[in-house]
């Protein structure tokens, strides 16, 4: 017999079709996913979905509306062990079996691939948008590679596009409003171009008005303003030939917020910002920030600068401290408005041709995308009462208060961030590429002290693909392939603007350069500090990717056969990247296009590992792996299957970025491994009236990639992990007009090595001998221990160390700082050590024994360790980021014919309810993950001959704000945490017509 589509997956699909047809119920239960036999390509090959020996899940455009699946998020309210959120630099998570994205930065790659029609896209805005004309989503659990495109370690996600259809006219409109005062059109039309080719135009429109209010300025924001076109064409000039061409636009401006809300157990001693046992409705505290730490007293007072000039004191009141935040997670107070943009183009083009007992298919994609989205960086209106005495201060020395020789070095500063004077609006450096902001005249001026991100992105890439499949007589069948895939990345920044640091790199950079020392020359022109906001930037990065891959596929019988499949991975990553962030003068005439143009900026060194000082950094990995799997299964009837499989999955390493201030990270880390075993059975009874899948695995991890804030830059590291699971599909079907589909999964995850890494919640590893100091110089965290676990003796250390500041006694560093000594944390902090501001580099020096004249020797106090990161903590045991334990899901519509059955009424509900889990690998109460529960429910009146339908719908029933992740930002910012969720309870009504 011919072997048929060896090459399966599972897919239970948890699918519903619109139950409309003019016929008889035994013949809908044919047409439809529950019972009937279902054709799927999910591994490249046409089969029915309960003979594949695999996990897998998939929807048919019918099953999208029936279900309410309008976007990617959606899928995770269906999916067993499936989880979906977006994270904080304008990406994404798709997360399988508790492997997701957890790496972040440009040369990351994603551990879930995302196809389109087959194809692996780079970067891709595709979920953005609503799923709209599409034949159906495919979603593979398990590592993948020895089919389809670049190797992934947790599965794929395929989008299979509708194709045009031959020889027939067809056309298709949709209309919905709902609350939000949403409109939505979706539109197809179907053109045959005589017997052999077609063409198919499909589209749709978004517009609704926004989710949050932004009180502060009585607006709406979180809007969507979209629309994505697509155009199909396809040929057959003879039966054996198929070409396929496809191009899709896709386009989005609006304000819509990639952060929906910052939570934080506010820390009075600002040298945290946050704490560590829960997240509240509060503020930061603002005192522990980058702007904070160089416009205070303290800092002034140690590089000689008249303390008239500082913003603050560490020690008084920061911006934020009588600020209130609205417990509504859909209400901001926001002095800045949110931007977001994006496009993306994609080609591709697919020809298929069968020679009998072999076919070909060739296809290949190109991409181009673009993305910038700005948002306020603290989600609070600070008090700028507390900066009257610095901004009246800077206007004096620009009229002369401070002499006439100083006036000019002041007189731009004054001129570029407060035109109107000390009282009038603050002006705040755009986010832009050359680096002068607002002393070039690129700004924004407000009432308020602004502070905002940007985040933007310009990528390009394409693929090509071949693949030979075989379809002899006999047992033995075989496919291979092979893939090569170029991606161009030619801009990716991250900004952090806020008024202070406007104000201190136009102070600083007038000081700095006013007084230069004569032995270097004497004073410079006048000059502020570049960049005057945080970039780090990817200037360029280049990854090319090939790999060779293949199955065989052998028949002992009727009932048992073997696959067993190869891939040799070939990666090369290159990337040019700097980090800056008042990093070196830069004269106010600048006649350079950008600030790296500067006579000053040899002092700037991008890449501190490399002898001399380089403009940027360069940096190259290679990776190259074999992988591969087997799959044995039996079939112990035509409509019971069981099966076991061994599969290797691969994701290739990367570079970390640039960090400033520079820390000790790992220039690049490593790829990905799992070894994944996976035992399953696919059963149909009672001529398919239930449907029950079972699968049970076991994942070794090895080498996970894991991300963390590390000076206001995310970097990676590696960890390894132990993962099983349990997953348990179930459709019945008790009357051909009434269906219910159940799922339900279990997860286990947990490090299974002893890693040690600093928590950045608790830089003092819960250690009530350390002392957590907040370093005043750049407002990063370091922390000091004792080696004999004396905490008395640490404080004592700390306090001596204080003194020696306080008096000057260190090179560089003036007398006057007034740093006080250590202080506790408060009792429900969940902060075992002290804190103290002082200079981590001093603290390093005192306890090497640099200090030992000064009385400052660590064996005089039991001897003390310095930790420039942090005291590392053992999480060996601790369970993955964005692993529910548990998942549920339940689905009931029942048809109800009408009158002689030409129409039809069908009402369905569904519920989903997601398990607790943890947004950090650190666990605890402060990274938890409330378990939720979301019910979407619609009617549908369906027309004579599925002509025309109304539908009215309500998701999110009980308008639950669910968090579906969180992300920890760095101590120079505030430790804050970003949350992001759910949509909230949306309901409406739409019409569709079908010619």
């Amino acid at each position: 017999m011919k072997f048929k589509a060896l090459i399966g997956t599972s897919i239970l699909a948890m699918t519903v079709a619109t139950p409309a047809y003019a016929q008889d119920a035994a013949d809908e239960v044919e047409r439809d996913a529950f019972g009937g036999e279902i054709v799927v390509t999910a591994q490249r090959q046409s089969e029915r979905l309960q003979d594949v020996p695999i996990a897998v899940s998939a929807f048919s455009t019918e099953a999208l509306e029936a279900q309410q699946i309008k976007t990617p998020s959606d899928l995770q309210l269906t999916l067993p062990n499936v989880t979906f959120t977006k994270t904080n630099f304008t990406g994404a998570s798709f997360t399988i079996r508790g492997i997701g994205d957890l790496c972040v930065g440009t040369t990351c790659d994603s551990a879930t691939a995302i196809h389109l029609n087959g194809d692996p896209l780079f970067s891709t805005r595709l979920f953005e948008t609503e799923f709209f004309d599409l034949e159906r989503v495919e979603v593979l659990r398990g590592p993948q590679g020895t089919l389809f495109g670049r190797n992934a370690t947790s599965g794929v996600v395929n989008v299979i596009t509708a194709k045009p259809k031959l020889g027939v006219f067809e056309a298709a409109a949709e209309a919905e409003y709902g609350n939000y005062d949403s409109m939505k059109g979706k539109a197809m039309v179907n053109i045959p171009l005589g017997d052999t080719m077609g063409i198919r135009v499909a589209g749709i429109y978004l517009n609704r008005d926004g989710y949050t209010k932004n009180s502060f300025l009585d607006t709406r924001i979180d809007d969507r303003d979209l629309y994505s076109v697509r155009g199909s064409f396809r040929w057959e000039p003879s039966p054996d030939t198929t070409i396929d061409l496809l191009a899709s636009y896709f386009h989005e401006k609006d304000q819509r917020t990639r952060i929906q809300k910052q939570l934080c157990q506010r820390d009075p001693t600002g040298i945290l910002g946050c704490l560590n046992s829960r997240l509240d409705n509060s503020p930061f505290n603002g005192n522990a920030t980058f702007t904070a730490a160089l416009t205070s007293r303290e800092f002034l007072a140690i590089r000689g600068i008249p303390q008239a000039f500082a913003l603050g004191s560490l020690y008084g009141p920061d911006v934020y401290a009588n600020t209130t935040i609205p417990s509504d997670p859909r209400e901001v107070n926001t002095a800045y408005t949110p931007s977001y943009f994006t496009s993306e183009l994609t080609l591709q083009g697919q020809i298929e041709h069968n020679f009998g007992p072999v076919s070909l298919q060739v296809s290949g994609q190109y991409q181009k995308v673009k993305l910038d989205a700005s948002q306020d960086y603290n989600s609070n209106i600070g008090n700028r009462a507390l900066y009257a005495t610095g901004l009246a201060t800077l206007q004096a020395a620009a009229n002369g208060a401070l002499g006439a020789g100083l006036a000019p070095y002041f007189r731009p500063v004054a001129a570029a961030i407060i035109p109107n004077g000390p009282t009038g609006q603050l002006c705040t450096s755009l986010a832009e590429e050359s680096g002068y902001g607002s002393f070039g005249g690129n700004k924004i001026c407000s009432d308020q002290s602004l502070q905002f991100d940007r985040s933007n992105q310009y990528n390009s890439s394409w693929s090509v693909e071949s693949i030979l499949s075989s379809d002899l007589d006999g047992p033995f069948n075989f496919l291979v392939g092979g893939i090569y895939a170029d991606y161009h990345l030619t801009e990716n920044s991250y900004y952090v603007n806020a008024f202070p640091i406007d104000y201190l790199t136009g102070v600083l950079g007038a000081f700095t350069a006013a007084t230069n020392p004569p032995a270097a020359g004497g004073p410079l022109p006048p000059s502020f500090l570049a960049t005057p906001f945080f970039r780090n930037n990817t200037d360029d990065l280049n990854i090319k990717s090939w790999g060779l891959f293949g199955e065989a596929y052998f028949e002992f019988s009727d009932r048992l056969k073997l696959t067993a499949g190869l891939r040799y991975n070939n990666d090369k990553k290159s990337v040019s990247a700097r980090s800056t962030l008042a990093s070196f003068l830069a004269p106010h005439a600048g006649t350079t296009d950008t600030v790296f143009g500067s006579p000053f900026v040899g002092s700037f060194d991008a890449d501190p590992g490399t002898p001399g000082n380089q403009i940027i950094q360069e940096r190259s990995v290679k990776f190259n792996k074999l992988t591969g799997r087997a799959v044995l299964d039996f079939k112990v009837t035509e409509d019971n299957l069981l099966y076991a499989s061994y599969s290797r999955g691969y994701k290739s390493g990367g570079i970390n970025p640039p960090l400033q201030p520079i820390f000790a990270v790992p220039e690049s880390f490593k790829p990905e491994q799992v070894d994944a075993f996976e035992i399953g059975s696919k059963n149909s009874f009672d001529n398919g009236a239930l449907q029950l899948n079972l699968t049970a695995f076991y994942y070794k991890y090895k080498d996970l990639q894991l991300s963390k804030i590390v000076a206001r830059t995310a970097v990676n590291d590696n960890v390894s992990a132990d993962i099983y699971g349990f997953e348990a599909e179930a459709i019945v079907r008790p009357d051909p007009d009434v269906v219910v589909n159940l799922g339900f999964s279990y997860l286990h995850s947990k490090v299974s090595e002893d890693k040690f890494t600093s928590n950045p919640r608790d830089f003092g590893g819960g250690r009530s001998d350390a002392v957590i100091i907040k370093d005043i110089t750049n407002a990063a965290n370091c922390a000091v221990a004792s080696r004999s676990g004396n905490a008395a003796g640490v404080n004592a250390f700390v306090n001596g160390v204080q003194q020696v500041i306080n008096g000057g006694f260190v090179p560089g560093v003036q007398a006057g700082a007034n740093l006080r000594p250590t202080t506790a944390f408060p009792a429900d902090g969940g902060i075992a050590s002290t804190g103290a501001f002082s200079i981590c580099g001093v603290m390093e020096a005192a306890a090497a024994g640099a200090f030992a004249a000064a009385g400052l020797n660590p064996t005089a106090f039991g001897g003390i360790e310095y930790f420039s990161a942090g005291v590392p903590v053992n999480i060996k045991g601790n369970q993955l980021p964005q692993a529910p334990n548990y998942k549920f899901s339940a689905g009931i519509q029942h048809t109800m014919r009408l009158g002689d059955g030409d129409m039809s009424l069908v009402p369905r509900v569904d519920m989903a309810y997601t398990g607790e889990s943890y947004g950090s690998i650190f666990n605890g109460n402060v990274n938890r993950i409330k378990g939720y529960a979301q019910v979407n429910a619609q009617i549908q009146l369906n027309g004579a001959d599925d002509k025309w339908y109304v539908r009215g719908f309500i998701q999110n029933i009980f308008d639950a704000n669910s968090v579906t992740g969180l992300y920890i930002t760095d101590q120079s910012s505030g430790n804050y945490t970003n949350i992001f969720t759910l949509e909230p309870r949306r309901y409406g009504i739409a019409a569709g017509v079908k010619f």
